[in-house]
């Protein structure tokens, strides 16, 4: 019957280092209780990330340690360590490291019998002895065995060290020199180390660059690129390519842009909260412009806001947005605008995206503006500006910044990618663009792209004014868009033609107000007429009743007067006759 095995109790135990960066690319940090080689030539970093390696161990992980030098004397090793920003020799004073130099000179050794390391076994034994010590650093090997001839020897007792250290549990890091093609001059040292970090300092286009690659390491996965790191006066800083995950947060909530009418192509409420956004056109197409008024509407609203510059002074910016009716000076006095204006060319790309990592923890701004990321093309080759910002974009967005880059291009309509490749990160792209008419340049805005939203699909043109940004609406023409004085001048045509239409219609109206007054007036007197003759005819019926019954009146009195009724006189008369 198989026994299953639990992978957590076989899973392998890490120190970590303590070292931005570093314990990621490491899965967790060096092996715990096992050997790490660190290796590399001379001004790679070696002894610094090893001392940084000891010091955060007491600090952050409450684990002493023992540096011991064979090149550095103590005061050395000391004001060495204080360059990145730790106090040693208030850890030694604590108990919390133990430094110790031995003194090997290869001139003043003479190889007399067997070589022995007991003596520093013992050394080394008591050190650990008197503070508990769970880390060592041993610095550098070549120097332990530089009076030693006899390469069996010589490799039978890196062995017995390195089994020593083993036995005793201690989590141990050992620096060695590079020799040529080999990771170190014995060339026996990495094949018996359990981790092995190879350290370089290269220098590029007259820019210096330290790289770090874990070259091995047993028994654990680990990141097998090249790692941009920097040193500086915090520490060492690695930059792992593949740091960020594509786990951070999608909110919905939205930030204006600071122009109503580009919040109104975003779908009417402007960026999405935590998106990366890009502004790219050709130069003077208003690029900074539009950043300016969106870190102006991130301050209005009580925010902060963190804007990179790297062509223009921050007094040239404020300047230039004066002149647009934008004033971010009191933002600034504010505190709520933080301006890092600096030349790309001031250092590497490392050294930037660490600057940036930087104030980004110092503020805790809510969005970073960047202007413009093609000049960082200067300092390095477009896939190292891409691999930069996609380390900027992932750590943007696990912490929920809103990030906005503005590019450059250097002409035409590129709609394809930007210039440094990176438009498939961004979620909203704006493309700003000179349009030429009528002997004229004017400013169109366009949304390429913005993921999760109904923007426009419209080419809007903007006009700076004495309030800053405003866009026009659309105006389509026979030929396209219009644009500029062709717009103005075919809005005047329309306007001039609607009025004329008006006008028109206005003087139909009133020859139809006058005829339909005639028309009423000639039935007015033919109604009247009409009335007149009823009554006329009225009058002469009249007339006739009367005289009819005149006539019968007449006739009674004629009858009367002859002494005959009126209904017998023919009658009478006849009888009388006969």
């Amino acid at each position: 019957m198989k026994t299953k095995v639990s992978p957590a109790r076989n899973q392998l135990t890490k120190a970590p280092t303590g070292i931005l960066g570093l314990d990621e690319i490491t899965a967790g940090g060096f092996p715990k209780g096992r050997l790490t080689l660190i290796c590399g030539g001379p001004g790679c970093g070696k002894s610094l990330l090893a001392a940084e390696f000891l010091v955060q161990g007491a600090l952050r992980y409450h684990e002493p340690g023992i540096y011991l030098s064979f090149e550095e004397r103590p005061e050395e090793i000391i004001q060495n360590v204080a360059s990145i920003g730790f106090d040693l020799s208030g850890l030694i004073a604590r108990k919390k490291i133990v430094l110790d130099y031995i003194h090997v000179e290869r001139d003043e050794l003479e190889e007399i019998g067997e070589y022995d390391l007991e003596g520093l076994f013992i050394r080394l034994e008591e050190a650990i002895r008197s503070i508990g010590a769970k880390r060592v650093v041993i610095d550098t090997i070549e120097t332990l065995f530089t009076g030693l001839d006899n390469a069996a020897v010589l490799r039978s007792e890196i062995r017995r060290l390195f089994r020593w250290l083993k036995d005793k549990g201690l989590t141990a890091v050992v620096t060695a020199e590079q020799s040529g093609a080999s990771l170190t001059r014995q060339g026996l040292e990495e094949y018996v180390s359990d981790c092995v970090i190879l350290l370089d300092h290269r220098v590029k286009d007259e820019l210096s660059t330290r790289r770090l690659r874990v070259v091995k390491y047993r028994g654990s996965e680990h990141g097998t690129n090249e790692y941009p790191f920097l040193i500086e006066e915090n520490g060492i800083s690695v930059l792992p390519i593949t740091s960020s995950r594509l786990d951070h947060p999608a909110p919905t909530d939205r930030i204006s842009t600071g122009i109503a009418g580009l919040d109104e192509m975003l779908d009417g409420g402007g960026y999405y909260r935590g998106s990366t956004v890009l502004i790219s056109g050709t130069a003077g197409t208003g690029k900074t412009s539009m950043a300016a008024h969106f870190a102006g509407s991130v301050c209005r609203r009580g925010e902060r806001s963190l804007y990179f510059s790297f062509e223009e002074s921050v007094a040239q910016i404020l300047r230039n947005m004066r002149s647009i009716g934008l004033n971010l000076s009191p933002w600034v006095k504010q505190g709520s605008l933080k301006f890092h204006a600096a030349r790309p060319t001031l250092s590497g790309l490392e050294r930037h995206l660490v600057t940036v990592h930087k104030l980004i923890q110092e503020i805790e701004p809510t969005v970073v503006i960047i202007d413009p990321i093609t000049n960082l093309t200067t300092i390095g080759q477009a896939i190292e500006v891409q691999l930069m910002l996609t380390r900027l974009i992932g750590f943007l967005k696990e912490r929920g910044i809103t990030s906005l880059f503005t590019s450059l291009i250097a002409g035409g309509h590129a709609v394809a990618q930007s210039e440094v490749g990176i438009s498939s990160l961004i979620d909203t792209w704006i493309l700003l663009r000179d349009m030429e008419s009528g002997g004229e340049r004017n400013r169109v805005v366009e949304v390429l792209k913005s993921r999760g939203m109904a923007h426009s699909n419209q080419i809007r043109e903007f006009v700076f004014t004495a309030r800053g940004i405003r866009l026009l609406d659309v105006y389509l023409g026979s030929s396209g868009v219009l644009v500029g004085s062709a717009r103005v001048a075919q809005e005047a045509r329309e306007r001039a033609a609607a009025r004329a239409h008006r006008q028109r219609v206005e003087r139909k109206q009133r020859e139809s107000l006058r005829k339909r007054k005639r028309l009423e007036a000639e039935i007015s007197a033919l109604r009247a007429e009409l009335e007149a003759e009823e009554q006329e005819l009225h009058h002469l019926s009249d007339e006739e009743q009367q005289r009819f019954e005149q006539t019968l009146v007449d006739r009674g009195d004629l009858a009367q007067s002859r002494r005959a009724a009126p209904s017998s006189n023919g009658m009478r008369a006849k009888k009388s006759r006969s």
